[in-house]
């Protein structure tokens, strides 16, 4: 049996007193593009953290390849991220340099292309998102779509081997939104990465994903494909695919009752 190019195994982690992850199992398919879904404040973004070695788990570990992620040197984890390209939750882009030099960037930083090389390496990509023409314009003259596209293609300037997408459709229009999610398959398929996209918006996943971990409470509650989870009887799986207000995720955070937590209760009804 082949190692898996990402697993995670009884992963715990907690801030200070609050327990965020409490046992993740998973193992990510190579060459398929995996869906890490959940509400807001599960512990999405902190399992992104504990994949690239940011942070450390409490108990349980990251593999990649079958090396420990925690357990890696400077050098060895620096190796690592070179095989991941990443776009961040809020762009990330240098205000400071145009969209050139933005995917330009991590090919200067981690190689000693000549600039003829670089430069044609950068149109490709720009070309893949559909940026090409807008190469000179600077982060602050763009859209929120393009921005997203040019922190896609800035993501996978390296070509690397596994792409992490933190929340890539979050703030943007419809059109946007649809574009960007069929450039995440296109480019997963054409270039044959694999992906991992954490969000917590379900009909756009539902759209390109191969493989879904459904999060809640620090533990995975549910694991299929998109059709398996649609028509899941799973209650989790059918509160948060359906976007239904009732469910195991309640609304309200637990407090006592409204008449106790009033100075004056006779005013509570």
């Amino acid at each position: 049996m082949s190692t898996p190019l990402l697993e995670l195994e009884d992963l715990h982690f907690s801030y200070g007193s609050r327990e965020v992850l409490r046992g993740i199992n998973m193992i990510i398919a190579e060459g398929k593009i995996t869906a890490i879904l959940g509400t807001s404040g599960c512990g999405k973004t902190t399992l992104l953290k504990l994949v690239g070695g940011q942070l450390r788990p409490d108990r349980g570990a990251v593999r990649f390849r079958g090396r420990v992620v925690h357990e890696m040197n400077d050098r060895q984890l620096y190796e690592m991220r070179r095989e991941m390209g990443m776009m961040f939750q809020q762009g990330g882009l240098f205000s400071d340099m145009t969209v050139f030099d933005n995917v330009a960037f991590p090919i200067r930083e981690h190689t000693r292309l000549p600039e003829i090389l670089v430069r044609d390496l950068v149109l490709m990509k720009l070309q893949a998102v559909g940026l090409r023409g807008a190469r000179d314009l600077f982060p602050a003259e763009l859209s929120g779509g393009m921005n997203r596209r040019v922190c896609l293609a800035r993501a996978i300037a390296m070509d690397p081997t596994v792409t992490i997408y933190d929340e890539p459709f979050a703030g943007l229009d419809p059109i946007s939104l649809n574009a960007v999610a069929k450039l995440i398959r296109e480019l997963n398929d054409a270039i044959g990465i694999t992906s991992i996209v954490v969000t917590y918006d379900v009909s756009e996943s539902l759209k390109v994903v191969d493989e879904i971990f459904l999060l809640s409470e620090g533990v995975v509650v549910s694991h299929g494909d998109p059709t398996t989870l649609s028509d899941s009887d799973d209650a989790y799986a059918h509160q948060f695919i359906h976007a239904e207000p009732d469910g195991p995720v309640p609304f309200e955070v637990p407090a006592p009752s409204l008449a106790s937590d009033f100075r004056f209760p006779h005013f509570v009804r």
